[in-house]
C-alpha cells in the first residue's frame, strides 16, 4: 500500500505518537482539570506541557495563547462567530476552503459579508494589491488560507497581514495544510488568529484543532459548560484558555499531539520539508513527460508553494482515476476537496482533480510507483 493523501491526513503517524495515544489512555486516564487526584493532575500536567510546546512552536506569546478545538475548522469558527457582528465585512482569497466559505455564506443572514480577493500564483504583488483593493470601511477582518488545499500555492501572509495592520484589520490564518511544511512565526508575522489542524503536517491524530491567539480574552465563545475552574458561577469564565474549552479536553488527542510536535522538532521541520520538496518536484517533472497529464501549475517552488501536485488524465474524471489507483493500492484524493473555489480558480469544478501529497515517510519508490501506473493509465 502506498499513501499519498496527506494532505487529508497524515500517515503513518510517528511511531512516537503513537506510543503516546497509547499511554494516555493506559496510565493518564482520568479528566484533566477536573480532580485533584494524582492521575488527573498528570493529565492536567500532559496539556498544559503540549501547550507550552506549541506556543514556542509557532513561537506565540504563551501557552496562554494556545487553546484546543476538535479540528481547524472548528478553530476559523469559533473566531468567525465569536468576532464578527451585523454589518461587517470579511476579505477571503480566491482559493479558499469551504472551512472559511461556509461558515462566512451561514454568516450572511446575520448581515455579515465577504468578498474574495484574487489570487496570483507566483506573483506576490499582484495578491497583495488584490487584498488590498478588497478592504471597504466596513471590512473587520481578512480571514484566508496560507496554502491552497488543491493547488499547494502560497500566499504571503506575512504581508497580508502587515497590510491588514495598516487599516487596523485583525487576520485570521488557516494553515491546515502550512503547519508542519512552512515554519510559521507568529510574533514576526503578527497574525492574530492561527488556525491549526492537528492531525496532518503536525502528525498529532484526527480530532485535534488548536487556535492560537494572544486575542482570547476580547473574542466572545460560542459554546459554555464546565471548565474546572470557577465551577461557583453559572457564567462562562473569562480566563483563557478554558473560556474555550468547556467539557472534556481530548486528551489522548492532546498526548499525540504533543509527541507529533517533539517529532518534528526531532526530525527538524527544514529537513522534512526539503524531503517532500524533492519528492513533489521529481513527480511533477516525470508528469510532464507523460502524455495527456493536465498540470495546472508551474513546477512547486518552495516559496511559492508547499508540496503537494493535483493534475488530470485528458478524457477521464479525477475519480475513475483515483479508482484505478485504488485498485493498484496507490491512495490520493480525487474529486473536489471541500474546496469549490479553488476549483473554480482553475475550472475544474465540474470533474475536480487527483492530489498526490507525500509525507515524511514518502519514499522515491513509492513515487516511481505512481507514475508507472500513470503510465499504464
Amino acid at each position: 500500500m502506498i499513501y499519498l493523501d496527506n494532505a487529508a491526513t497524515s500517515y503513518p503517524k510517528p511511531k512516537s505518537v503513537v506510543a503516546a495515544t497509547n499511554y494516555a489512555i493506559n496510565r493518564l486516564g482520568a479528566n484533566p482539570g477536573r480532580s485533584g487526584h494524582n492521575m488527573s493532575i498528570k493529565s492536567s500536567l500532559e496539556i498544559y506541557e503540549c501547550r507550552k510546546s506549541i506556543a514556542k512552536f509557532f513561537n506565540a506569546p504563551g501557552p496562554e495563547c494556545v487553546i484546543f478545538t476538535l479540528n481547524c475548522t472548528h478553530a476559523i469558527n469559533f473566531v468567525f462567530k465569536g468576532l464578527l457582528k451585523p454589518g461587517d465585512h470579511v476579505i477571503t482569497s480566491s482559493i479558499e476552503h469551504n472551512a472559511i466559505t461556509r461558515p462566512l455564506k451561514a454568516l450572511e443572514e446575520l448581515g455579515i459579508t465577504f468578498s474574495e480577493a484574487k489570487v496570483y500564483p507566483k506573483d506576490n504583488e499582484a495578491t497583495l494589491d488584490s487584498f488590498r483593493n478588497a478592504i471597504n470601511s466596513k471590512t473587520t477582518l481578512i480571514a484566508c488560507t496560507h496554502a491552497s488545499n488543491v493547488w499547494g500555492i502560497r500566499l504571503p501572509i506575512s504581508r497580508i497581514c502587515a497590510m491588514a495592520h495598516e487599516y487596523g484589520i485583525p487576520m485570521l490564518v488557516d494553515a491546515a495544510q502550512s503547519a508542519g511544511h512552512v515554519p510559521i512565526n507568529l510574533n514576526e508575522a503578527k497574525i492574530d488568529y492561527l488556525c491549526l489542524a492537528g492531525h496532518k503536517g503536525l502528525y498529532g491524530p484526527m480530532g485535534t484543532g488548536v487556535l492560537i491567539t494572544p486575542h482570547g480574552e476580547s473574542l466572545s465563545t460560542i459554546i459554555q459548560g464546565g471548565t474546572g475552574i470557577n465551577s461557583e458561577s453559572y457564567f462562562q469564565t473569562d480566563v483563557v484558555p478554558e473560556k474555550f474549552e468547556s467539557g472534556t479536553q481530548n486528551l489522548i488527542g492532546i498526548a499525540g499531539l504533543h509527541a507529533g510536535i517533539k517529532f518534528l522538532n526531532k526530525s527538524k521541520i527544514e529537513k522534512i520539508t526539503k524531503h517532500e520538496h524533492n519528492l513533489i518536484n521529481y513527480l511533477y517533472d516525470r508528469l510532464s513527460e507523460i502524455k495527456n497529464v493536465e498540470l495546472y501549475m508551474s513546477r512547486p517552488d518552495p516559496k511559492y508553494f508547499v508540496p503537494l501536485i493535483s493534475f488530470n488524465i485528458v478524457g477521464m474524471h479525477s475519480e475513475t482515476v483515483g479508482e484505478f489507483l485504488n485498485k493498484h493500492q496507490i491512495y490520493v484524493r480525487a474529486g473536489l476537496h471541500c474546496a469549490p473555489a479553488a476549483h473554480k480558480f482553475c475550472n475544474t469544478l465540474e470533474r475536480g482533480a487527483v492530489r498526490v501529497c507525500p509525507s515524511a515517510f514518502t519514499r522515491k519508490q513509492d513515487v516511481d510507483t505512481l507514475i508507472n501506473v500513470i503510465n499504464k493509465i
